[in-house]
């Protein structure tokens, strides 16, 4: 089922953004600091994928997205948003 985001709201570290969706992805926080980590969950390996993504934190209806410090968002969020509403 498609994932829409509803807002991204900045956070005090310049590259983390937190995308609010339009509904949940996790029931309890779901932390990956890599790839590797997470090879078993379907959307934060897609997630991933995404050059320039380096670690995700998914709890209820939000996914907290950080990236490399020199990748810019502009580069990240289009991604972002298509990998959701694909999911």
């Amino acid at each position: 089922m498609p994932i829409r985001v509803l807002e991204i709201q900045p956070t005090p570290n310049p590259n983390a953004a937190k995308f609010i969706l339009d509904q949940e992805v996790s029931a309890q926080p779901t932390s990956f600091f890599d790839a590797e980590a997470a090879r078993d969950f379907p959307l934060a390996k897609k997630l991933f994928a995404i050059p320039g993504v380096s670690s995700l934190l998914l709890l209820g209806d939000f996914i907290t997205v950080n990236k490399r410090p020199d990748v810019h968002w502009d580069d990240v969020t289009p991604g972002v948003k298509q990998v959701l509403e694909t999911h």
